[in-house]
């Protein structure tokens, strides 16, 4: 029985003396394989992995590609995420009941590149059960046939809704078609579509539309995309790209048939006795039947009678309606239902359930509600760079993610590499994973994109909008700024071991102008102010200022009064009197400023 060879994970390039040292044999040995086999090459020369295989195959080892090996792991990864996925979706079912179901399909991609005539054309000549008449009312999703079995798709605006279902805890598409023109290529806007697929752990098809244009160069679109590292399945990749032209119907029975192999070798599953769960699609308030909501049902089998609850909405199922307006009595896994007689329109991407009778449902309503109330009252602290070690050692999280904008592109590759190496020397620790890494400035779509991934934002030379800051305040998201790699590099490399510091900044929470002094003998000088903005707070601590002079830092208060009585603060438009600590060189018309140290979120 012959042995099996010892496997070496060999780079895609590497000079002859790298090549050496890695099979542990003599630079001269490898140059005379190399010389055997036609090549001449220097030692310091560099030779790609298919000539390094050759040479390290004739010394008795077998050759594994680093990038294969990562592309495999990173694949293995997601597979791994998409099944814990859907474990709180089945988590009280019986494994031996989950029965395959129809795969949930969004179209993804650049606004121009024909996702809406692609998802018209298939609507139109895939329609389930061969429906006469068309779609009689719009409620974000339909169900096609192909071969005889059914496929169920999003009719959402695209990437941003898609990501905002994932942001209210929704499971969302099982695949995402990719949508890119082959006239036009790759864009800013399907590089984001990427990001948001990835980051929601979905296998990806690729649809290269409008391949009827004269000027179309689809292999020009699969090289653009292999660079983004979606290698096509004739380019002995694992992504599905199928050649579209929407208006000539050309190329359609393909991509259904590509979005059915990717579902089988996923296993999309449900248990149609289990109980039923799902989510909201759309939700409206019909001037004649009131609130009517679409709701995508993911388990079990919904019907009319049942009692649903969705957030803080509920009510007995009173009529339940198809995608084209047709009463029907129940719903299976991954069909689409316009229903009747809910108390409330919920909110498009929350999850629903059956409950068993209505007072259950109203005890779960009342639940959420004072639940709701409490969360305006304390808003949960963000996840930040100093939380992924604690995250990491209590098994709440295997990854760092990161969403990285840069200012020019001669920064961003150094920075994505030598994180990536980072990663690689971590290696029984938390791997760096990074969602999105482009140039230009921060926008809320990043923080939009962080929010539903816990990932972190890093900017690097770069400065969010007012209502990026703002998006990322109302989503509790971690903004970290740098301008210079090395201190970027550092931050990253003591978040994996736990050593990273929490960052504070001082928060400015009032300014006091000096009106009047009062020398006090064994007390010094008492410095009678005005509150101009915000608030004096004894336990702060102050600046003082001059005009453009700082005069005082990080100073002290000893005490703080309102004619003779202490106070701990004292607001806008009251008096004050203020003594520093060690400090007695006021003069009327100086600024105090109060600020507190709070945590960098």
């Amino acid at each position: 029985m012959a042995q099996e060879k010892q496997a070496i994970i060999v780079p895609d390039y590497l000079t002859v003396r790298e090549l050496a040292e890695l099979i542990k044999a003599s630079p001269i040995e490898v140059m005379k394989k190399l010389i055997a086999s036609g090549i001449m090459a220097s030692i310091n020369q560099q030779i790609d992995f298919d000539t390094a295989a050759i040479v390290v195959s004739e010394f008795g080892y077998e050759a594994v590609s680093k990038t294969a090996l990562a592309q495999q792991q990173a694949q293995q990864a997601r597979a791994e995420q998409l099944t814990r996925k859907y474990q709180e979706v089945y988590a009280d079912e019986d494994p031996k009941d989950l029965k395959p179901r129809p795969p949930i399909v969004a179209i993804l991609g650049h606004v121009d590149h024909g996702k809406t005539t692609l998802l018209d054309t298939i609507r139109s000549t895939n329609v389930a059960a061969g429906e006469a008449g068309g779609i009689t009312q719009h409620i974000g999703a339909y169900r096609v046939k192909h071969n005889n079995r059914s496929i169920t798709f999003l009719d959402t605006p695209g990437h941003e809704a898609f990501t905002q279902m994932r942001a209210r805890g929704a499971q969302g598409a099982d695949i995402a078609v990719l949508v890119v023109a082959a006239d036009d290529g790759v864009m800013p806007t399907t590089r984001e579509a990427i990001n948001h697929a990835r980051a929601a752990n979905v296998p990806i098809v690729v649809a290269i539309t409008k391949i009827d244009k004269s000027n179309a160069n689809v292999e020009r679109v699969k090289q653009q995309l292999a660079e983004l590292e979606l290698v096509a399945d004739d380019w002995d990749g694992d992504t599905l790209m199928v050649p579209v032209a929407a208006i000539k119907k050309q190329g359609i029975e393909d991509l259904l048939e590509a979005i059915l192999l990717t579902a089988d070798s996923h296993n999309f599953v449900a248990n149609p006795k289990g109980t039923p769960r799902g989510v909201v699609i759309e939700s409206q308030v019909d001037r004649n039947r009131g609130t009517m909501a679409t709701l995508l049902v993911m388990n079990g089998t919904l019907k009319v009678g049942d009692v649903v609850v969705v957030g803080v909405s509920y009510g007995r199922i009173k009529a339940m309606y198809d995608e084209f307006g047709k009463p029907i009595k129940e719903a299976p896994p991954s069909t689409p239902v316009s229903v009747l007689g809910l108390s409330s329109p919920p909110q498009p991407g929350e999850r629903f359930q059956v409950v068993k009778n209505d007072r259950e449902a109203r005890a779960l309503v009342e639940e959420r509600q004072e639940a709701q109330r409490s969360s305006v009252k304390t808003t949960a602290r963000s996840f930040t760079l100093e939380d992924v070690y604690a995250h990491f050692q209590t098994g709440q999280t295997k990854e760092l993610n990161l969403i990285i904008k840069v200012d020019v592109n001669g920064s961003l590759q150094p920075i994505v590499d030598s994180l990536k190496q980072l990663s690689d020397s971590n290696k029984d620790g938390i791997k760096i994973r990074i969602l999105a890494a482009d140039v230009g400035n921060l926008t809320e779509n990043d923080i939009m994109l962080a929010s539903t991934s816990h990932a972190i934002v890093i900017g690097f030379n770069v400065e969010p909008s007012a209502a990026t800051r703002s998006a990322a305040a109302m989503y509790n998201v971690e903004i970290r700024y740098y301008d210079v790699i090395y201190k970027l590099l550092e931050d990253m490399e003591l978040a994996l071991k736990g050593m990273l510091e929490p960052q504070y900044q001082a928060k400015t929470i009032g300014v006091a102008e000096v009106r009047q002094l009062f020398k006090i003998s064994k007390v010094g000088t008492i410095a009678g102010s005005y509150v101009r903005e915000g608030e004096a707070r004894r336990n702060a601590k102050v600046r003082v200022r001059r005009g453009k002079e700082l005069l005082l830092d990080n100073g002290s208060l000893i005490s703080l009064k309102r004619f003779n009585e202490d106070v701990r603060e004292v607001r806008t438009g009251f008096e004050c009197g203020v003594s520093i600590e060690g400090f007695n060189d006021l003069q009327e018309g100086d600024l105090i400023e109060f600020f507190v140290m709070e945590r960098v979120n």
